[in-house]
């Protein structure tokens, strides 16, 4: 079966290195902070300005004020530091983010992402996507395979305006992981019970399929 959210979390999280500033965007990337390895150190920024996200707070723990960027509530960290925005987007901008975890509408081949707007439909602004995927060593894009009519995600070329140009290097699905280099993605490994026929099936742009092809592992 395909990966529930939950699940690409704790994928992405095998990711996270120690000593790595991460910044997890809205959406499935903020559910990484529940699955931080314990035998390693992370900071997780927030671009509203809270630097060491901790997991998801409990009912007792609730706090309104202390919130991420998606206007959730969440815990700081032993350690964690508040700032303005202001000085958050600096950190970003200077290239002071190792990872970057978001989601997007569209990833094609080259890198591209398509992760802020859909013509036609409201638009709530980028937010600081654009500044994330020009600013962070590396970028990682959590996201469904395909889209809700079983059109594939993963193109040759993005169809909708671009958040990026060639930034993303990874990207998790819920039925694979893949590399982008040279032009195309590059499979890595696939879901439990999901198999490498059904990755090619749902994957539009050029895809580089292995010899083998591992599980995931949680």
């Amino acid at each position: 079966m395909s990966l529930n959210r939950d699940q690409i979390a704790m994928r992405v999280a095998q990711e996270l290195k120690d000593g790595y500033y991460v910044n997890l965007g809205i959406g499935i990337p903020t559910l990484v902070a529940n699955y931080v390895p314990s035998d390693i150190e992370v900071m997780l920024q927030s671009e509203n300005g809270l630097l060491g996200i901790g997991p998801y707070p409990t009912e007792e723990q609730v706090d309104a004020d202390m919130i991420n960027a998606g206007k959730e509530t969440v815990t700081a960290a032993l350690g964690a530091s508040i700032f303005s925005s202001a000085e958050s987007f600096a950190m970003i901008r200077g290239g002071h983010v190792d990872l970057t975890v978001l989601g997007a509408f569209e990833v094609d081949q080259q890198g591209n992402i398509a992760s802020y707007m859909i013509p036609g439909k409201l638009v709530k602004g980028m937010g600081g996507a654009m500044d994330l995927v020009a600013g962070a060593e590396n970028i990682i894009v959590t996201m469904s395979h395909a889209d809700k009519r079983d059109n594939s995600k993963l193109l040759e070329n993005c169809t909708l305006p671009l958040t990026g140009a060639a930034c993303v290097k990874r990207v998790v699905t819920d039925l694979a992981v893949m590399d982008i280099k040279e032009g195309a993605f590059h499979l890595i490994e696939r879901a439990p019970g999901i198999s490498v026929e059904e990755i090619k099936q749902k994957t539009a742009g050029r895809l580089v399929v292995p010899a083998y092809v591992p599980e995931m592992s949680f």
